[in-house]
């Protein structure tokens, strides 16, 4: 009778002792992963690339406008402009005789003078260059936002997987506290019947070595969990000494996964597939843009030439409206072998888009396996968790009955517990592995 007193006051204290006490504020994974993608900086880099791009296709955008020039020029001449007009040059009349009737001279003075050439230009024929090169670079944003997801997709699988593995420590912890009070008991119960000559030195020492070795776990335990929430929080873009907890593992049921369907759905989810095949038509838009080399450069211009302090004689202003031709006819294969290049990056990106699809189906069986095995391992360690609850049910009936020891229903209490952590390890090792499952489909959440 004195051991089930001392068994229950045990009890007592350990439930006092598990009361929960304030914590730091709790964290949901969605909570987790909302902050992931709001805040980390990684993913903020992929879509200031996508920023960047846009700033490309506006500045492409502007050469469908009219191209404007203004050139001017000041200057001082170091030796004077002089040219003759000879007698007659300009003509020879009956009424008139010759123009000029004598030779005149002209010089210009050695004072500053001014030139202003002025120019206004609408592409023709550049406008469907344009057009071509502003689809490529429409493809390579599509590109660079395919990589926002990707790089979005991989941020939230790295958060579900540390949230997980903080869960299963936190779980850890607990057992491994639980199992502390449980040796300590069990120190002071051995020590006790030392004293009183029921039990020998060795039981003792050995209850002390279990209770030094469940500290040492406790203190391992605690210091990976501390490490798993600094690199949580480096995740979520926030101060890595945040404190908070996490949510107890919570059982979730069984997806129900019809693995054809999953391959067609990651086919047309997976960024990397949509990358490949943007790279795809991009390398194509990319042999379009080499072929409008061959057109001619077709401009309509609009052309101001102006003197500034030339003298009286020359004309002071000229204006032209034209049109412009700029053609290179021969280039000695220059464009040929530019284009065939372009064509080698087709057949490069079309080999790119078979071996990203080939990838992504074995990435999605891999990891459909894995979550098919784990849940396997999961009702294993269900069924073990029953098994030492019911042990530790008979234990403590037979130890009312004064059938066995003390020690044994405390052994039989640690294996409950240890059953208990096992189940919740391998339920945490189950939603890693969904979560896995869940990234190889392409899903954002």
């Amino acid at each position: 009778m004195r051991l089930a007193s001392s068994f229950n006051a045990f009890g007592f204290s350990l439930l006092v002792m598990m009361t929960p006490s304030l914590r730091a504020q709790e964290l949901k994974l969605e909570d987790a992963i909302q902050l992931a993608i709001e805040h980390n900086r990684d993913i903020a880099n992929a879509k200031l690339d996508v920023a960047r791009s846009g700033e490309q296709i506006a500045a492409l955008h502007t050469n469908l406008l009219p191209n404007t020039n203004v050139y001017a020029l000041g200057s001082q001449l170091l030796r004077p402009f002089d040219f003759t007009i000879h007698r007659g040059e300009l003509g020879s009349f009956p009424s008139t005789g010759p123009i000029p009737s004598n030779d005149v001279k002209f010089s210009t003075p050695l004072r500053p003078m001014g030139l202003v050439i002025g120019k206004v230009s609408q592409p023709l024929s550049g406008i469907y260059k344009t057009r071509l090169s502003l689809a490529s670079l429409n493809l390579s944003k599509q590109i660079d936002q395919e990589n926002v997801r990707a790089k979005s997709q991989d941020i939230v699988r790295q958060t579900k997987n540390l949230y997980y593995q903080i869960q299963q420590k936190e779980s850890s912890l607990k057992v491994t506290r639980e199992t502390v009070l449980l040796y300590r008991e069990l120190e002071r119960v051995a020590k006790d019947y030392v004293l009183k000559q029921v039990a020998l030195e060795p039981d003792h020492l050995e209850a002390q070595t279990s209770l030094m070795r469940a500290e040492q776990d406790q203190l391992t335990l605690g210091d990976e969990e501390a490490n798993l929430k600094e690199q949580l929080n480096q995740l979520l873009g926030r101060d890595v000494l945040t404190e908070f907890t996490v949510t107890p593992i919570a059982e979730s049921g069984a997806l129900p996964v019809d693995l054809v369907a999953a391959r067609e759905r990651a086919l047309e989810q997976r960024p990397e597939l949509r990358e490949a095949k943007l790279k795809v038509r991009q390398a194509e838009q990319e042999v379009r843009v080499k072929r409008a080399d061959y057109i001619p450069e077709v401009s309509a211009e609009f052309n101001m030439f102006g003197l500034l302090n030339y003298g009286s004689f020359l004309p002071t202003q000229s204006t032209s409206v034209g049109v412009s031709l700029s053609w290179t006819p021969i280039d000695w294969g220059r464009r040929k072998h530019q284009i065939a290049e372009k064509k080698y990056s087709v057949d490069q990106s079309r080999t790119s888009e078979a071996d990203a699809r080939s990838k992504i189906i074995i990435d999605v069986d891999t990891r459909y396996r894995q979550m098919r095995q784990v849940q396997a391992q999961l009702g294993v360690a269900r069924l073990a968790q029953r098994t030492a609850l019911e042990q530790l049910r008979v234990t403590k009936r037979r130890f009312e009955l004064e059938a066995v020891l003390f020690k044994e229903v405390l052994q039989v209490q640690t294996i409950l517990e240890q059953a208990n952590n096992d189940y919740q390890q391998t339920l945490s090792k189950y939603l890693t592995a969904q979560a896995e499952f869940e990234h190889a489909l392409g899903e954002d959440q």
